[in-house]
């Protein structure tokens, strides 16, 4: 099986969890985009989803599926996204599509955060095969790079690429993260960082993984 194939799998069996008249949150990237095109398959069973990306939100209505804010609910029933990395403990590495802030926003409304990847995207250690990407206020750009190499990594910035919140992407690489929470929060301690793209804090609660044996649910 290839990856796309893996990445359909783990979507499909994610549907298990959406029940009738649920708001459903939904991530953004390649994976999630494998599960809004399953997802459509129930949008007249839903009452919508809050999407964590414009993109995302763009194929939701495609499908006939109404979308809101993250401002119009207050707690979200599941949350569905995929990751760059995940560890054992559930922890990841996010924001490879830069949407790693609306990503936290909506996944902290979530009642069960669930994870959907291929298998390649597990590692024993954070950042082993994904640089990690940070979140910057333009103005800050410079003087978060050299902190970021005071903590030891290398960063670089993602040229040309604008959040959905207007915002730059510094992507550091070089960085294995021991201790994701510690590294969460140190980071998002720096000035005119807006987030970076551990989410240690908020772990998954479920995963989902594609394999060519099948799909694998952890929880």
């Amino acid at each position: 099986m290839d990856q796309l194939e893996l990445k359909k799998q783990a979507a499909k069996a994610a549907l298990q969890f959406v029940k009738p008249d649920m708001i459903v949150g939904v991530g953004s990237g390649s994976t999630v985009n494998c599960f809004i095109d399953v997802l459509g398959t129930m949008a007249d069973q839903i009452k919508g989803a809050v999407a964590a990306s414009k993109a995302s939100e763009e194929l939701l209505r495609q499908q006939g599926i109404e979308v809101f804010s993250a401002n119009d609910v207050s707690s979200l029933d599941i949350y569905v996204d995929g990751a760059d990395e995940i560890n054992p403990q559930k922890m990841m590495i996010k924001g490879g599509g830069a949407a790693l802030t609306r990503e936290k926003i909506v996944a902290s409304l979530a009642k069960n955060f669930i994870c959907i990847v291929d298998s390649s995207k597990q590692v024993d250690v954070l950042g082993s095969t994904f640089p990690l990407p940070v979140e910057v206020i333009p103005m800050a750009r410079s003087q978060v790079a050299r902190k970021l190499v005071a903590l030891g990594g290398s960063p670089e910035w993602r040229e040309n690429v604008i959040t959905d919140n207007g915002n730059v992407i510094l992507d550091v690489h070089n960085f294995k993260i021991l201790n994701p929470v510690e590294m969460e929060k140190t980071l998002n301690n720096v000035a005119g960082v807006v987030t970076n793209g551990i989410f240690a804090l908020n772990a998954a609660n479920t995963v989902i993984i594609g394999t060519p044996e099948g799909a694998k649910i952890i929880k």
